[in-house]
C-alpha cells in the first residue's frame, strides 16, 4: 500500500507546487479521468493491440491512474479498500460456476 501512498504524495507535491489544487474538485478530476481514458482508447483506434504505440499507451495509462488517485485522495478513499470491496461485490455478481470463461454481463448469466 505504501506504493500507492507514495504515488499520491508525489502527485500532490507536483500539484501543490503549481497551485493546481484549486482546479482539482471532484467533478473536474472525474472529467479529466474520462478524457485521459479517451486518449488511452485513441492509442488503439484503427489498430490491433500489437500495433498500438506502447509508449503512448504507458503515458495515457499513467494519466488515467494519476487522476484516479487524485480523485480518491480528494474523497479520502482508501484505494486498496475500495478495490477489494468492489472485487467482493463482483464475486457475488459473477460466481465462478456461472461466469468462468463467459463474457456476459451478470444479468445474463
Amino acid at each position: 500500500m505504501s506504493d500507492l501512498k507514495d504515488l499520491t504524495s508525489a502527485l500532490l507535491k507536483f500539484r501543490d507546487e503549481r497551485d493546481w489544487a484549486q482546479f482539482h474538485n471532484p467533478k473536474d478530476l472525474a472529467l479529466a479521468l474520462n478524457i485521459e481514458a479517451g486518449e488511452l482508447l485513441e492509442t488503439f483506434l484503427w489498430k490491433t493491440s500489437e500495433q498500438a504505440d506502447i509508449e503512448r499507451v504507458k503515458e495515457e495509462l499513467a494519466d488515467v491512474l494519476a487522476f484516479a488517485l487524485l480523485l480518491a485522495e480528494r474523497y479520502d478513499f482508501d484505494v486498496k479498500q475500495i478495490v477489494l470491496e468492489k472485487i467482493a461485490k463482483n464475486a457475488l455478481k459473477y460466481p465462478v460456476e456461472k461466469s468462468k470463461g463467459v463474457a456476459k454481463k451478470y444479468s445474463e448469466l
